[in-house]
């Protein structure tokens, strides 16, 4: 499914995107010096500050542009249920890929990646949780085109974070599940009891 209101939501993400693209201007333009004070630093109390910043900086131009349509993509699809909703999940899949990286990760950490996972994750599961059809084929879709990205979240190459990716991702089913039982339809369900009065349950 589409954001409803998807022009505001396309220039939500294009905004969003010239924002890391000028962080990369700045970071080149100081000699990379908002990469080595906005890292995560595992394990360090001032290091925790990186779990807000990290993602806004990459380690170049090849680290960014890989990123960018991905992050365009889920980014732009999360907003299906809203631009408050999708506020809440970005929130919730930053700082879980951060917190994880500041607990496991024994390298400095920088890079959007681990938010790009938890939309994908989120994207994937809220169908199920919400039980929407359409939501569902979308997850289909989407796994079909970009399931090999899921393959991120098990340690292979050293220079890249799993555990970014991997603790961005149990972020994004957590906020699908929350989603799902936020959005899941509710109806009245009549009491076995005449004098226990109406009670309204979730099913």
């Amino acid at each position: 499914m589409l954001p409803p209101a998807w022009r505001a939501a396309a220039m939500t993400m294009l905004v969003f995107t010239a924002v890391l693209y000028l962080a990369e201007v700045v970071d080149v333009a100081s000699g990379n010096r908002l990469d080595a004070e906005g890292a995560i630093q595992p394990h360090s109390v001032d290091g925790l500050l990186g779990i807000l910043t990290a993602p806004l900086l990459h380690s170049g131009w090849a680290h960014l542009i890989g990123n960018t349509v991905p992050f365009l993509v889920f980014g732009f699809l999360a907003m299906a249920g809203g631009f408050v909703q999708w506020f809440m999940v970005t929130a919730t899949v930053w700082v879980a890929s951060g917190l994880g990286v500041w607990l496991f990760s024994t390298n400095a950490t920088i890079g959007v990646s681990g938010v790009i996972f938890g939309w994908f994750v989120f994207l994937l599961v809220r169908g199920f949780f919400v039980r929407s059809f359409g939501q569902i084929a979308l997850a289909v879709a989407l796994f079909v085109i970009y399931g090999s990205l899921l393959w991120g979240v098990l340690p292979s190459d050293p220079m890249i974070s799993w555990q970014a990716h991997l603790f961005g991702a149990l972020g994004g089913l957590l906020a699908g599940y929350l989603v799902g039982r936020a959005d899941r339809p509710t109806r009245a369900v009549p009491p076995a009891d005449p004098f226990a009065g109406g009670v309204t349950r979730r099913i």
